[in-house]
């Protein structure tokens, strides 16, 4: 059965996008650590990040960084932190995360945006993407 993100890279399930390539898509988090919070996920269905096979582990993390690039752009924050944890979909995955404090990576307060709100962030962090 198509996990969740599976069902998003297909369009069964709408989300904020922010960067696709033919192998790579990245997305807003609907239930955000901090304002922009992305998460990078191969289209290819893989339970663990270390489950991918060598070449595609190293292409995710390529893009993770485009976008993270991308991300400190778009939203002021101190840096951008990585995360990856993947309990909650079973389905490989990157959090990029726009830190101010440590709390924003402990996954303990979540933001609350707006569609719009959402919106603009992806747009403008797709802005500063040149990615293919």
């Amino acid at each position: 059965m198509a996990t969740l993100f599976t069902k998003i890279v297909n369009g069964e399930i709408p989300s904020y996008k922010v960067a696709e390539t033919k192998d790579f898509y990245a997305f807003l988090d609907i239930n955000p650590n901090s304002k922009g919070h992305t998460l990078c996920i191969p289209k290819k269905e893989v339970d663990k990040i270390f489950d991918l096979d060598e070449s595609t582990y190293t292409a995710l993390m390529q893009f993770s960084r485009h976008v993270a690039i991308a991300l400190e752009k778009a939203v002021s924050c101190e840096r951008v932190g990585i995360s990856v944890i993947g309990l909650e979909v079973p389905h490989a995955h990157v959090h990029l995360i726009p830190l101010h404090t440590m709390e924003n990576a402990r996954f303990t307060h979540k933001e609350k945006l707006k569609p719009e709100e959402f919106e603009a962030i992806a747009s403008k962090i797709g802005s500063f993407l040149n990615i293919t």
